[in-house]
């Protein structure tokens, strides 16, 4: 906590003063301070706006922290939602940070994801066929109530007078008009994604046609569906790439993404955008396996160790991977098309000394991450909504947990 406190006046907190531009009424609170609590609340497993606050009034620590300042949790929460985008900015002045204390050397990175549940049900997701025979069913049962209530009226005007407004709607018309108001929105989203992939697909987007068992959920509608240890759950894919000398996280990402293969190429990028170079050498999963990917990390110049689908030893490679496997396994056999000259090489290399040692530091690097990350900081769930809010969730966590690799470090020195 004092390491935060000595920290934040060297971060540079200018694109937060920059939003302050209004002089009438009482004066905000400093974005110094705000930052402070938001920060130390992700070391503290406390991320609530509403416990936030309180902790200002009963824990030492945060009053220190706060200088006996007591924002309400109003405040905290307008200010993790007005400055989203900047919040997301720390991660990198951290990491210069990082980086001018030989934390990150980018002699070896891995990279892994993990999947962190949405601050929604799977309960209320629904699929595009189920949204047009409830659609139909609401209308029917809407017009029925609006035929009933104008019976009512007419009956009402007879026996009372006109002066009754008899505008009021009986509670089961007001939900089933909302019900309906909310398929229709999540039925247009659905059809608006489908145009949108047909048009960058080059084809026409008036005759893109969604598939009855396409699917989207009402109360957050960015995040998906995907296979996490407890089951199916409604969930954000986290990405960290992690340097093996000092587990310091060099680049993040957060993406409604349900599997990882499509994002090690934009995790490369990231790697060499915030760090100036490529790693020597990575290791990932076989989530990650695929010759485009291959290819990008030869052409990166990366030494990487990706790990490849195993097979029965009596299974074709072109096999379905989704059926029963024996417990025997064996590598995935080699390619004959020079299409696949990158995979081959891939497993030329997984089966050499160097190689197997490489990729053995994936499980000692990243995956520790993940459960400080998720388990140690408690972040299991989001709390925010849409995938700008929970980016900036999972980039604040990333960014603790280099403040933390920090502090232990500079203690050390």
């Amino acid at each position: 906590m004092r390491f935060l406190r000595e920290l934040l006046p060297t971060l540079d907190l200018s694109a937060f003063h920059a939003r302050y531009q209004a002089e009438r009424g009482r004066p905000p609170y400093d974005p110094e301070m705000m930052l402070g609590l938001l920060l130390y609340g992700h070391m503290r497993r406390i991320r609530s706006s509403r416990r936030l606050a309180e902790a200002c009034r009963r824990d030492v620590a945060f009053i220190y922290l706060a200088g006996r300042s007591t924002p309400d949790f109003h405040t905290v929460a307008e200010f993790r939602k007005r400055f989203t985008e900047e919040t997301r900015g720390l991660f990198v002045q951290v990491l210069k940070l990082c980086q001018a204390a030989g934390l990150v050397r980018l002699g070896h990175v891995s990279l892994d994801g993990t999947k962190v549940r949405a601050n929604a049900s799977r309960h209320k997701a629904m699929t595009y066929g189920r949204m047009l025979s409830r659609e139909k069913a609401l209308e029917a049962e809407v017009t029925r109530w609006q035929e009933e209530a104008e019976r009512e009226d007419k009956a009402e005007d007879a026996r009372y007078g006109p002066d009754d407004d008899g505008y009021s709607l009986p509670p089961e018309l007001t939900e089933s008009k909302e019900r309906l108001r909310r398929i229709r929105e999540a039925k247009a989203r659905l059809e608006q994604e489908a145009r949108d992939k047909a048009e960058a697909a080059g084809k026409d987007p008036d005759k893109a046609v969604v598939r009855d068992k396409e699917q989207t959920n009402f109360t957050d509608p960015e995040s998906q569906i995907m296979h996490t240890p407890d089951g199916f759950q409604q969930c954000y894919n986290g990405q960290a790439a992690v340097d093996a000398s000092s587990q310091v996280i060099v680049a993040c990402e957060l993406s409604a993404a349900a599997t990882d293969v499509q994002r090690l190429i934009p995790m490369l990028g990231r790697i060499i955008a915030l760090n100036g170079e490529a790693p020597a050498q990575l290791s990932a999963d076989a989530g990650y396996a695929s010759e485009a990917n291959f290819a990008a990390l030869d052409s990166a110049g990366v030494y990487a160790t990706v790990a490849l689908r195993r097979y029965h030893h009596d299974e074709p490679p072109g096999a379905d991977p989704g059926r029963p496997r024996a417990k025997a396994q064996a590598p995935a056999p080699k390619r004959a098309s020079r299409r696949w000259r990158h995979t081959n090489a891939m497993l030329e290399r997984l089966a050499s000394s160097e190689g197997k040692a490489c990729y053995k530091l994936r499980k000692e690097t990243v995956e520790p991450v993940f459960g400080q990350v998720k388990e140690a900081r408690g972040l299991r769930q989001f709390l925010r909504r849409g995938l700008a809010a929970v980016e900036s969730e999972w980039t604040m966590a990333c960014t603790v947990h280099n403040l933390l690799k920090l502090q232990k470090a500079s203690a050390m020195a």
